[in-house]
């Protein structure tokens, strides 16, 4: 099959990229680069450099390469972002959005993978959050990609437009040749990681008076080759029909507990300082997962968070400055 990986030069992208080649698939990535890496790119993958806010350059892309399916990972992604600058979220997430969408039903293309975000329940009844909870996005991030699951369901029903919505929050880890390298970086593992590697002073964990465990948030991280793996799954069943999974690990882990834990993987004392709690962060933050693995037979092969963390030490070590580019 061919596949078109929007945003594959990127952190989960480029990853899924590699696993997709190694199962065997033919890819084509699409990456105006502004947050991706040109050497993330897998070399068995042909790259196209583009926007996809230019419909005419994606009409050409389609058209020349004639893609069998979609993976849509091109967006912007910071929540905080969102917040203060809204139209860009709102704007072109949607919109460039809608060109893929509206280009992929004018080729014939009827095979679609949406990274999507956990960020569509801001407040959650129950946690684990699966599928059935109510969708309030928690942010016009959330938000853009509520807009895109919507404009899915209406494709489904008009175009016979398979697809599946996968729905996470914290991807983490990295594979031998790939990992995370944002700038700026917003995550916490790469942050806490970047002070073992002596390019911060030390960590700051946002309030330590939550009513969790340690007094710390609690969050998912699922290992990125583990979050691969569920878009390939998802793509080879959706000629079975379209669907919505939430994805995660099924735990959660502490502020504390993956600076320690990186402590004792990395060797480094790696200091932290409690500062003041963020407006709006949530006490637990865990996904549920019950759906894709009773439906597609998904397990996460990398659960423990020091798998996750001794696999971003292991590439952070061998690219202490990222890719270099």
């Amino acid at each position: 099959m061919k596949v078109l990986v929007t945003g594959g030069a990127g952190y989960i992208g480029s990853i899924v990229v590699e696993q997709l080649i190694q199962a065997g698939e033919t890819v084509v990535v699409f990456d105006n680069l502004y947050q991706g890496h040109r050497a993330a790119v897998h070399p068995a993958a042909t790259f196209v450099v583009g926007s996809l806010a230019d419909r005419s350059a994606v009409d050409d892309l389609l058209n020349e390469h004639r893609p069998q399916a979609i993976m849509h990972f091109a967006s912007h992604t910071l929540v905080g972002e969102s917040m203060e600058n809204p139209f860009r979220y709102l704007g072109e997430n949607v919109t460039n959005g809608l060109n893929l969408l509206q280009s992929a039903v004018q080729h014939g293309v009827r095979r679609f993978i949406l990274s999507s975000t956990a960020n569509l329940f801001d407040e959650p009844a129950r946690m684990p959050i699966d599928e059935a909870e109510t969708i309030v996005p928690g942010s016009p991030y959330g938000e853009s990609k509520y807009i895109l699951e919507r404009m899915l369901y209406w494709l489904d029903r008009t175009h016979d437009f398979r697809y599946a919505a996968l729905r996470y929050f914290n991807a983490a880890g990295a594979s031998a040749e790939r990992g995370e390298d944002h700038h700026p970086e917003t995550h916490l593992i790469p942050i806490v990681l970047s002070v073992a590697l002596g390019k911060r002073d030390k960590v700051i964990i946002f309030g330590d008076d939550y009513p969790t465990r340690d007094g710390t948030c609690v969050r998912d991280y699922i290992h990125v080759i583990d979050l691969a793996q569920a878009h390939i799954l998802a793509l080879r069943a959706l000629n079975r029909g379209s669907r919505v999974y939430n994805l995660g690990n099924g735990q959660g882990f502490t502020v504390k507990e993956v600076i320690q834990t990186a402590r004792e993987i990395s060797g480094h004392p790696i200091p932290a300082e409690i500062g003041l709690r963020r407006p709006g962060d949530p006490d637990v933050l865990i996904a549920s997962s019950d759906r894709i693995r009773g439906e597609l037979g998904w397990e996460p092969q990398h659960a423990d968070l020091r798998d996750i963390i001794e696999s971003a030490w292991k590439w952070h070590q061998a690219h202490p400055h990222g890719y270099e580019e």
